[in-house]
């Protein structure tokens, strides 16, 4: 894991929520610590880890996740062992 990408994981275990992690940033995250990236419709994105899938919304027209996003995402990594 990069440094960028421990600073991201930071973030998003940050309380209070944050909400200006950029979208790309966190994209990169999942993708350092192993998760498959799986596009859908519209603008549906899964991740895949080990035996867990995180689904949410990429967001438009702003770049950065919303706390909703984020708290999900936080979930994801915690069942999956990741924090900071």
């Amino acid at each position: 894991m990069s440094a960028k990408q421990k600073k991201t994981l930071a973030m998003i275990f940050e309380k209070p929520i944050k909400s200006d992690i950029p979208w790309q940033e966190t994209v990169s995250l999942l993708l350092g610590i192993g998760a498959i990236m799986k596009e859908g419709k519209g603008s549906r994105v899964r991740f895949k880890c080990r035996d867990y899938s995180l689904h949410v919304h990429a967001p438009h027209p702003v770049e950065v996740i919303s706390k909703g996003t984020v708290e999900t995402i936080r979930g994801f990594l915690t069942d999956i062992g990741v924090a900071p």
